[in-house]
């Protein structure tokens, strides 16, 4: 009788992180027209009426046309929407059918399964920005100033959204607290976050109240990478987003290493 040896996964069982997250980049690709396309027809139609509402206003914002200063502003919407969809509608999903346990009986750990789900989030947000930004292309001029900022914080941001999506899909027991999330915490947080406007424009108070939004420091720090200026200082943006990452990844891992609302 010959006995298989047993699949060495080492320190990290990659194959399996491997497998789940392309279990969750095929489960978005399957259906494009409501997860790529849609959210790209609605930044167009944003820009649309925008172009539309202050087509007289030859001031723009900072100097800039105002086109080319919401442009980025729409493109990192579509991050901060996405990942936290991706990423919160899959695990939800999986717990209101109950094949969740089909994720938690394999042998992956509480940080594999963060790596999974966060990273395939994250994937959603950045093709649907990069489709949002080519869409976008022949209306107004992306000129890319900085790399660097533009890539850390788009990378930074679909992270921390899609680990908001984690914490919320573990967290949420049926599709009515999800939209609770998304309703009331995700989406106006990222309306009100200088997607539209710059926060100097703002009185004292509000102005003051948005230096504890995250998702400002996302919107501004990607938008410096095109237009090349910034409301705060792009270290300080790097530093907060780093350190709110740091933290959601913590809890994630924490809430699968407990089973938190994930074991019956």
């Amino acid at each position: 009788m010959i006995v298989p040896n047993p699949r060495e996964l080492g320190a990290v069982n990659w194959l399996g992180v491997r497998t789940l997250y392309s279990k969750e980049v095929r489960r978005f690709m399957k259906v494009p027209a409501q997860t790529i396309i849609a959210p790209v027809v609605s930044q167009l139609l944003f820009l649309a009426v925008f172009s539309l509402a202050f087509k007289s206003r030859t001031s723009g914002v900072g100097g800039l046309p105002f086109l080319e200063f919401l442009a980025p502003g729409l493109i990192m919407m579509a991050v901060i929407q996405n990942s936290f969809a991706n990423s919160s509608s899959s695990l939800i999903i999986s717990k209101v059918q109950g094949n969740i346990v089909d994720v938690l009986m394999p042998p992956l750990s509480a940080a594999e399964l963060t790596i999974a789900y966060t990273f395939g989030g994250a994937t959603r947000g950045i093709l649907v920005a990069t489709v949002v930004a080519l869409a976008m292309a022949p209306f107004v001029s992306l000129r890319v100033v900085d790399w660097g900022a533009m890539l850390y914080f788009a990378a930074a941001s679909s992270l921390m959204m899609a680990l908001v999506g984690v914490a919320t899909g573990i967290w949420a027991e049926k599709f009515d607290h999800l939209a609770t999330i998304t309703n009331f915490v995700v989406t106006p947080l990222s309306f009100l976050s200088g997607t539209f406007y710059s926060i100097k424009q703002l009185p004292d108070f509000w102005h003051a109240l948005s230096h504890f939004d995250p998702i400002f420091y996302a919107i501004d720090g990607f938008r410096a990478g095109f237009i090349g200026a910034a409301d705060v200082s792009l270290v300080q943006g790097a530093l907060v987003l780093a350190a709110v990452n740091v933290a959601l990844w913590v809890l994630c891992q924490q809430m699968f290493a407990r089973g938190y609302k994930l074991k019956g």
